[in-house]
């Protein structure tokens, strides 16, 4: 089964990445953790509930906000945005099961999640595309 996100970030509502994992790393996490938190705020300003989703050229950026978290995910657009959400889900879920215990008394070290990779290497592909770099770079 192909793998459905290309790119995934963990980022708080303030804007810090605590997690990603972006094969083509043409920006800092940390930049697109703060415009991500921007937006959603921006967002969040002129709708109930922010942002969920935006494209760009054939790349789909989808966000599922759980607990204090932005989960987002980059997949292509012909990949159905229910399937990039429900996966987000799965990824979420699988977060707050590891960290649980840590987030009750966590002191803003990201280095903590640094090998929550190895419960989401299913979910993310192991290239960047072309098309992503294009979309987004």
């Amino acid at each position: 089964m192909p793998r459905l996100l290309k790119d995934l970030w963990i980022i708080t509502e303030n804007g810090v990445v605590v997690f990603s994992r972006a094969f083509d790393q043409k920006i800092n996490p940390q930049l697109f953790g703060a415009l991500m938190s921007a937006l959603n705020t921006f967002a969040q300003k002129l709708s109930d509930g922010g942002i969920s989703n935006f494209e760009m050229s054939n790349i789909r950026f989808v966000i599922v906000k759980r607990r204090d978290f932005l989960f987002v995910g980059s997949s292509l657009n012909k990949v159905k945005e229910k399937k990039v959400i429900d996966e987000l889900k799965v990824i979420s879920d699988k977060f707050f099961e590891v960290y649980n215990d840590v987030l009750l008394t966590w002191d803003n070290d990201v280095s903590i999640f640094s090998e929550f990779s190895k419960y989401i290497d299913y979910s993310t592909e192991k290239e960047a595309t072309d098309k992503l770099r294009e979309a987004f770079w």
